[in-house]
């Protein structure tokens, strides 16, 4: 068996290689739906068919434990796959199967707290005294997912998402780092007009961006801290697995890398920020 995991496209990879750190000796299957990228623009029904569909692929190629390391897929489809696809696959293949999203973790580090705890809400809302900037696509921000669950979670925080609509397809194509910060510099400068002043912190809420967060971390004023999606996935993925020794994720450290979209080398952007070539066989 292995760990798979899913995006639309090269963002994922993020997200992967951390968890390739954190798991030296288990066996991956990592799966980019270029053939469909990006999902950020596309209807609610549209995500949810695409991401089971990638699941579908990753279980047939020996994934058990599939992550999904698109926001998009996270806040859209994860919870419908979870009720539905899962209980199905589960008893069609006989094996444990699940599905984890990446957007309870980032919330988790966002706010300090565990995901079970909700603010008894006793007495007076408190003046937010720390604000969130979330940079995300369109369909993420649409969902308000960070919105709503951090403000379940801590009164004293304000959260104000960015939508990117594009970034993330200007990432997937390789584009050149001159376009990029142009298209990220708008987007910081235009969530500082909308909110009246820079964030405390930011969430780079599509995990494209993190190839690019050092561009985000230039348009921001130094040191705002950015939290980081692969991280925060990695810390929860190590506390599940302790919990769920029923998943067998390998042992031979394998590395298969599958594409729905043009198989081949993939852009030098994604070759820097992985430290090598890397190339996507047909999926």
């Amino acid at each position: 068996m292995a760990m798979g995991v899913f995006d639309s496209g090269v963002g994922g990879l993020t997200v992967h290689r951390e968890l390739t750190r954190r798991f030296p000796t288990a066996d991956f299957v990592y799966l980019a739906d270029q053939a469909n990228a990006p999902y950020g623009v596309r209807g609610g029904e549209e995500i949810v068919d695409l991401t089971r569909a990638g699941c579908e692929r990753l279980v047939a190629a020996g994934a058990s434990l599939i992550v999904l390391a698109c926001n998009t897929a996270s806040a859209i489809a994860l919870r419908r796959l979870q009720q539905t696809w899962v209980p199905e696959a589960r008893a069609r293949t006989g094996r444990p199967i699940n599905v984890l999203g990446i957007i309870v973790p980032t919330i988790e580090a966002a706010t300090g707290l565990p995901w079970t705890y909700e603010s008894d809400r006793v007495g007076d809302k408190k003046e937010a005294i720390e604000i969130t900037g979330v940079f995300c696509t369109a369909a993420t921000a649409q969902s308000r997912v960070y919105e709503i669950e951090i403000d379940k979670r801590r009164d004293d925080l304000a959260v104000f998402s960015e939508p990117c609509p594009g970034l993330a397809g200007l990432i997937e194509l390789g584009a050149p780092d001159e376009q990029l910060k142009e298209v990220i510099d708008d987007h910081v400068d235009a969530l500082r007009r909308r909110i009246g002043r820079h964030p405390d912190k930011a969430i780079l809420g599509c995990t494209h961006y993190e190839i690019t967060a050092d561009l985000f971390a230039a348009a921001l004023p130094p040191g705002t801290p950015l939290i980081h999606q692969p991280t925060a996935v990695a810390d929860a993925l190590e506390r599940y697995a302790a919990r769920h020794p029923e998943f067998d994720l390998g042992t031979g450290a394998a590395r298969l890398f599958l594409t729905t979209g043009q198989a081949g080398p993939q852009g030098d952007r994604v070759a820097r920020f992985w430290g090598a070539p890397l190339t996507f066989a047909a999926a």
